[in-house]
Parts: structure tokens; C-alpha cells; sequence
């Protein structure tokens, strides 16, 4: 499958939303939407990983980086046209992610699980502080 890239933008895509559930629930949203727009269909393993990974990754950013006022960032982008990388930007540089934990949660436990699943889907995946204030974590797949 052959993706359509935009040569004005170059494969890239960004949008800022809302530090709140309904930004993360939209950030999912957009990004399967880009990658239909790109030639990837809705219902492609691709479509499904980065759904699962910009769904972790906003969740993160609107649970536990959330700064009143304060705004993430989505933005998706081939950097070699072999990966798709996605970042999530938050305000929060003081709060990076800890990893994966050595042990998972209890089975009873409700949360603590996002990394987990970002580790297993993603090709590599980490964090790049930013300038005060802020920090950008990213999951890079493999593109078919």
C-alpha cells in the first residue's frame, strides 16, 4: 500500500488539544483519521497499533502531565518513510514517564498498564525533555 503524502507538509501532522479525557479520546481519533487520509484504512494493523499508541501516550499527557490552561500536543511524522514516529508534548518536564514497570499491576489494579502496552506495540519508544517547560514522549512503528 502506497501512502499519499501531502508535499507541503511532508508527512507530518500535528494538533493541539485539550489536556482533558476528551483530548486524548480526539488526539486517537485524528491520528487514525491521518493515517486513512495517508492511505492506511481504518481497519489495517498499522490503524490499530497507532490508534493503541496515541491513545497511551494523550492518556498519559492528559492523566498526569495536566496543567490548567495548559494544552498537548499530537503530532505524527515519518522521519525515514520506514518509521512513523508520534510524539505527545506536555507542559509537565518535571513529571517524566518512570518506564515500564518491573512487575505489572495487580489484576485488580486500574491503572499502570500505558507503558506497558507502548513498550510492547512500539518499535522504541522514550522521552526528550523539551525547554522549561516540558517534555515530548514518543513510540516509533515500523511502517509496512
Amino acid at each position: 500500500m502506497t501512502a499519499r503524502i501531502d508535499p507541503a507538509t511532508e508527512g507530518q501532522f500535528a494538533v493541539q488539544l485539550s489536556s482533558t479525557p476528551r483530548g486524548a479520546r480526539l488526539a486517537r481519533r485524528l491520528a487514525v483519521q491521518q493515517l486513512a487520509e495517508w492511505g492506511w484504512p481504518y481497519d489495517c494493523e498499522l490503524s490499530d497499533t497507532v490508534g493503541h499508541l496515541v491513545s497511551e501516550l494523550a492518556g498519559n499527557a492528559a492523566r498526569h502531565a495536566r496543567f490548567p490552561g495548559r494544552d498537548f500536543r499530537l503530532r505524527l511524522r515519518w522521519p525515514d518513510r520506514r518509521t512513523l514516529r508520534i510524539e505527545v508534548t506536555d507542559v509537565r518536564g518535571d513529571l517524566p514517564p518512570e518506564g515500564v514497570p518491573a512487575q505489572p499491576p495487580g489484576v485488580l489494579t486500574e491503572s499502570g498498564r500505558g507503558l506497558l502496552v507502548v513498550e510492547a506495540l512500539a518499535t522504541r519508544w522514550g522521552v526528550d525533555p523539551r525547554p522549561a517547560p516540558g517534555k515530548t514522549v514518543w513510540a516509533e512503528c515500523a511502517m509496512p
